[in-house]
């Protein structure tokens, strides 16, 4: 990767940051510290690899992107909307009674959103079956998905793994969050799913480790994973959760709490100033 080009990811990444944090202090509700761990990935996915059309969301040969780890959605929709499938304004609806931005994305009414996802495990089960009838219709489009480490101690999660290898579905990579945390603490402490590299590799998935914070590495892993022919990827990301906000980073407590106005000010001000040495490289 160029640096021009990750320059301007990272840049992108640290927008899509600030909106995370403009949504959920609208809210007054929601879960910043797993939305600021995906942000870069997602960036990378929408603003330089995947094939999609802001102005015709629902192309036939577009590539797909669920969002496993659903609540997660205020990262979502801050890519959705600076790509351009709707007004950056909108992400101060969220949340909101009328707005389309609700606490987990829905396919029905949200431009881009490829599937309704919440219920944690059935995300990269819905991302297996259009991998399924891509390869069972002769579709070339690929099918992305990212489920939570929290996420994975679902048996729903395993169901779809093990299914997803004995169909070769090489066209389907998940990039798993492995950012340490979910809502009640660590997850070792919680239903310790670790190591997941070694699972996944046992259900007969392709695995890469990876720092989900370093485009270069994103953008190897997915290229990687492009060219696998027998079975389908998982890229292991290991990220901090509320990244780039100092007193977020990987505090349990923020994986579903809002800012105050104060706490809002602090994480806007610190994001404006990574943006600024970022603008300065």
């Amino acid at each position: 990767m160029d640096k021009i080009k990750q320059k301007e990811l990272k840049l992108t990444a640290c927008k899509v940051r600030m909106g995370i944090i403009e949504g959920v202090h609208a809210a007054k509700s929601g879960h910043p510290g797993g939305s600021l761990s995906i942000a870069d990935v997602l960036t990378y996915l929408y603003f330089d690899k995947m094939n999609i059309d802001p102005k015709n969301p629902d192309k036939a040969d577009r590539d797909r992107l669920v969002l496993s780890k659903g609540h997660a959605a205020p990262a979502l929709y801050s890519v959705l909307a600076y790509r351009g499938y709707f007004d950056t304004e909108l992400l101060k609806t969220l949340r909101h009674t009328g707005s389309i931005l609700q606490g987990h994305p829905d396919k029905k009414h949200i431009p881009g959103v490829d599937m309704s996802s919440g219920s944690l495990g059935q995300g990269i089960s819905a991302a297996t079956g259009m991998a399924l009838s891509a390869k069972h219709f002769g579709d070339n489009f690929r099918v992305y998905t990212i489920v939570g480490d929290g996420e994975s101690e679902e048996g729903q999660v395993w169901e779809a793994a093990m299914f997803a290898a004995a169909k070769k579905l090489n066209n389907l990579t998940a990039f798993i969050d492995v950012n340490g945390l979910q809502i009640d603490g660590t997850v070792e402490e919680v239903n310790n799913p670790l190591p997941l590299d070694e699972k996944f590799a046992a259900f007969g998935w392709n695995v890469i480790v990876i720092d989900g914070h370093d485009f270069e590495q994103i953008e190897k892993a997915t290229l990687d994973a492009q060219n696998v022919t027998d079975k389908p990827t998982a890229i292991i990301m290991k990220t901090v959760k509320g990244k780039d906000v100092s007193f977020m980073e990987n505090n349990v407590g923020w994986h579903g709490s809002a800012p105050n106005d104060e706490q809002y000010e602090t994480a806007m001000a610190e994001l404006k100033k990574i943006y600024a040495e970022i603008e300065a490289e």
